[in-house]
């Protein structure tokens, strides 16, 4: 199970983002959370990755308290969710080929020798050509690079994917091309989703479940955070390589 209980996080603690969120996913279930802009769901997002501390508040990640996060976490919790952004120009190293950017998990985690098995079954699942593979991300389109970022986060096998608004860029075809990869990874491995965004529609047909900002969080609306997305892509770029050996 990943189960947030409490959370209170932000970038000023003066000022929370979240306040008081708490939100349980069992293991293969699918959970769309809904909420507008700036309202703190892409920070809650950010908690659930263990890519973000909370200032309160515990995530328990397969029956085991999470007590550090982003480096300083121990790698099995590390690896055991991928995650995908909403902007994949913010969140791709544009020094990287595609392939080199789906491969930054492997590498880092000491698993050079799976890189090219890797890649390969992962491409064209994703709707990557060879060619395209070889490119950089201002030789490809928007959709193209996020078929990538959906591919690197899916590299390491994880238990657990964290999709943050990963198609709000993208066209219809794009949204529906990459959300059947998700669903064809979770069938076959079991993986439980936590889907965040703000079209309801998409989210109703997606999960097996579909929660409300409001439900989650506890008295007292969270502070806004007009410059969340900001510091969202300020923090993507740096996640963007994976985990740590």
């Amino acid at each position: 199970m990943l189960e947030l209980t409490r959370i209170t996080a932000g970038y000023d603690r003066r000022a929370p983002v979240v306040r008081d969120a708490s939100l349980a996913i069992e293991p293969g279930e699918s959970v769309g959370l809904l909420g507008p802009s700036g309202c703190g769901k892409s920070t809650l997002a950010k908690v659930a990755a263990l890519l973000h501390r909370p200032d309160a508040g515990t995530l328990t990640l397969d029956g085991r308290p999470v007590r550090g996060w982003r480096h300083r976490a121990p790698r099995e919790q590390r690896t055991a969710v991928g995650v995908v952004f909403q902007q994949p120009r913010l969140s791709a190293d544009p020094r990287l080929s595609l392939r080199e950017l789906i491969a930054q998990p492997l590498r880092a985690t000491g698993r050079r020798a799976e890189v090219a098995d890797r890649v390969a079954e992962l491409a064209p699942a994703v709707g990557l050509t060879a060619e395209l593979l070889g490119r950089r991300p201002h030789e490809v389109s928007d959709g193209q690079l996020q078929r990538a970022c959906l591919a690197r986060a899916l590299v390491l096998r994880p238990r657990w994917l964290v999709c943050d608004e990963m198609t709000a860029m993208l066209d219809a075809s794009t949204t529906a091309a990459l959300v059947a990869v998700v669903e064809a990874y979770r069938r076959e491995s079991g993986a439980g989703l936590l889907a965040v965004g703000h079209d309801r529609v998409l989210l109703e047909r997606w999960c097996d479940r579909t929660v409300g900002w409001p439900e989650i969080c506890g008295p007292g609306p969270a502070t806004p955070a007009p410059r969340e997305g900001a510091r969202r892509a300020g923090r993507a770029r740096t996640a963007s390589a994976g985990p740590p050996p």
